[in-house]
């Protein structure tokens, strides 16, 4: 019989990527949590308009606001 350290072995490994887990949640947050640019508001209203929700002069008009 192995004296009741026969899982010593998975305590370690669980320990481990604990460690590694922790590690990576660290040093994610010093990067910018969503990696695509944002929309700005000119974008937006480019595809209001590409999907007909407004018409060229609400278009225009809204461009002009901007």
């Amino acid at each position: 019989m192995m004296g009741g350290m026969g899982y010593g072995w998975f305590f370690w490994i669980i320990i481990v990527v604990i460690a590694i887990w922790g590690i990576l949640q660290f040093t994610n947050k010093n990067q910018p949590y969503n990696n695509q640019t944002a929309e700005t508001p000119l974008d937006i209203l480019k595809k209001r308009y590409a999907k007909g929700e407004i018409t060229k002069e609400q278009f225009e008009e809204m461009k002009r606001n901007l």
